[in-house]
């Protein structure tokens, strides 16, 4: 090996390890990602138009002007050597593509780990939500303070106290990043309008696995019956927007939770059975009731366990092929709603990159 080589190799981890002085020894000794291109862009979403006729001599009157809105802002990096599919990230309810991003401690989010798997990475930001705020409906922001709810419904513990085996790190300035993380909606959600801006994106990559969380579930699973171009679909804790055919839908499922039954959604059977072609999982974390309970949080979680229990059990029934995994039973412990910035991320992204693997998505 030229000793330039070996020399600038030596600079690159001294100034490492100067100029972030917090990371671990691990991440210290971690070798870098290689960039083949990264950049970022607006897709999908619609145009207004204001009747009248625009002047320059009024250039703020609204008149005969345009108003782009309710699109998807989309960060990419393509590494070196990339695998054929890549993955394309969206978040869930009040949270925007930063939850992929990094961990709430500064550890490395799905973003870098699944670069260095060598796929390519499309960070999301759901029309209405965040850099990609402009929407085409107006909306009031109140401060509301509410975090300790957040806390709770999150399954860090019950506030203020975590839970026993949390997988979340309990130091003050882990919990503020935590805080900091939550960003509002500056519309109504609107599941149609998130699917629409993804499969815009699928057809622009032309092809992807889908990684949803929460919220985003309802919209991936929409997304991929609007384009058979989503080559698998990857849900972490799908709580709401469960799909099933017309007539099949199973009875709301009560809870303590707090916002009140869980309905399932009703679709064509047609829809339905394009579930059945590509592969899904589900990921459930720790901390959530077996039977009905009166700890609300837990309890809201049991339901929507119980719903996904019932949507993967009907695909394969059909003929898919889903699968829900629910960590504890694998011997996981203590995940958050956020297992893919829990303190054993590594791991978990390991039981996707190995999904991924046994399902022929990648090499």
């Amino acid at each position: 090996m030229p000793m330039q080589f070996i020399f600038k190799k030596l600079i690159y981890a001294c100034c490492l390890y100067s100029i972030i002085p917090n990371l671990s020894l691990a991440q210290k000794s971690k070798v870098p990602i290689i960039i083949a291109e990264q950049g970022s862009f607006a897709v999908g979403g619609k145009i207004l138009k204001q009747g009248g006729n625009f002047t320059l001599t009024n250039p703020l009157a609204a008149e005969g002007q345009t108003f782009h809105g309710d699109h998807a802002a989309v960060f990419y990096q393509i590494p070196q050597k990339a695998n054929k599919w890549p993955l394309v990230f969206l978040h869930g309810a009040g949270q925007s593509k930063r939850t992929w991003e990094s961990t709430p401690d500064g550890r490395e989010g799905f973003q870098n780990l699944f670069l260095r798997k060598h796929f390519s990475v499309y960070l999301v930001d759901q029309p209405r939500r965040a850099a990609a705020g402009r929407s085409t409906i107006p909306t009031t922001i109140q401060p509301t303070a509410d975090e300790y709810f957040w806390f709770s419904q999150f399954r860090l513990g019950n506030y203020p106290a975590f839970f026993e085996n949390v997988q979340f790190p309990r130091d003050e300035a882990s919990l503020e990043q935590f805080y900091r993380q939550m960003t509002p909606n500056t519309g109504d959600f609107d599941a149609t309008v998130v699917s629409d801006a993804l499969s815009a994106l699928i057809n622009k990559i032309q092809g992807a696995i889908l990684v949803t969380h929460s919220q985003g579930g309802g919209p991936g699973w929409m997304t991929a019956i609007k384009n058979n171009h989503v080559k698998g679909i990857v849900a972490y804790e799908p709580y709401s927007g469960f799909v099933f055919p017309e007539n099949e839908a199973p009875e709301p499922i009560n809870s303590t939770g707090l916002f009140g039954p869980l309905k399932a959604q009703e679709i064509s059977k047609t829809d339905f059975l394009k579930l059945t072609k590509i592969p899904i999982v589900l990921y459930y974390g720790d901390n959530i009731a077996e039977h009905p309970s009166d700890i609300w949080n837990k309890d809201h979680w049991r339901a929507g366990l119980e719903m996904a229990t019932k949507f993967v059990a009907l695909i394969n029934q059909y003929g898919g092929n889903a699968q829900l995994i629910h960590f504890p039973k694998i011997g996981i412990y203590g995940n958050t709603h956020f297992p893919f910035t829990d303190l054993n991320n590594e791991r978990i992204a390991e039981e996707l990159s190995n999904w991924i693997l046994n399902n022929q998505l990648a090499p």
